[in-house]
């Protein structure tokens, strides 16, 4: 069943209630199709956001083990984050963010697509990429606010811990499908 309608909201009225360095929430008045006013309207702007499954050199995939204080829990990750606004791509986001985070250089990068965390609050979109052949190269050089340990697994490690639900960074489980599909080691259907 396909339909025409408009369901664009119009916007009525906007302004800021946070802007901060790593929190920036709006405050919108909206206009339904319909004519129903929608407010207040919490919106949550990021900046985007990348990420990788990232291979070695010998085929090991790069994890990063952290805690994250909202859920109070320390968890398994893939590498990545923020698209710096100097950034000239997301090629060179994600490269400079494996560098940053694991001391890890890439050849080659694979773009898998893009995810929206929450499209209903959030501006902001994830994209994912396989990254191939990663030498270490350098020392980590982390934010103030990061605090991580990098992981070295086999890809039937990883495929382990997948089925297992030890991801629950829902992009990067997202991430790690499209780039286990990618590489032909998982298989839907």
């Amino acid at each position: 069943m396909n339909s025409n309608r408009d369901l664009t909201w119009q916007l009525s009225e906007s302004h800021y209630l946070l802007k901060d360095t790593w929190a920036t929430i709006r405050v919108d008045t909206c206009i339904k199709p319909d004519g129903h006013v929608v407010t207040p309207y919490y919106v949550y702007e990021f900046p985007d956001w990348v990420t990788a499954l990232a291979l070695t050199q010998d085929g090991k995939v790069i994890l990063e083990k952290q805690y994250r204080h909202a859920l109070g829990v320390t968890m398994y990750e893939i590498p990545g984050g923020c698209v710096d606004k100097s950034d000239p791509s997301l090629e060179y986001a994600i490269a400079r963010e494996l560098r940053e985070e694991t001391g890890y250089v890439f050849d080659q990068f694979h773009y898998l697509g893009k995810t929206s965390a929450n499209p209903s609050t959030n501006t902001n979109l994830m994209h994912m990429f396989v990254a191939y052949n990663g030498v270490q190269s350098a020392e980590q050089e982390l934010d103030a606010g990061e605090d991580l340990e990098v992981l070295l697994v086999t890809m039937d490690e990883l495929l382990a811990m997948f089925k297992r639900g030890d991801f629950v960074q829902s992009m990067h489980v997202t991430a790690i499908c499209y780039g286990l599909m990618h590489l032909g080691k998982l298989q839907l259907g």
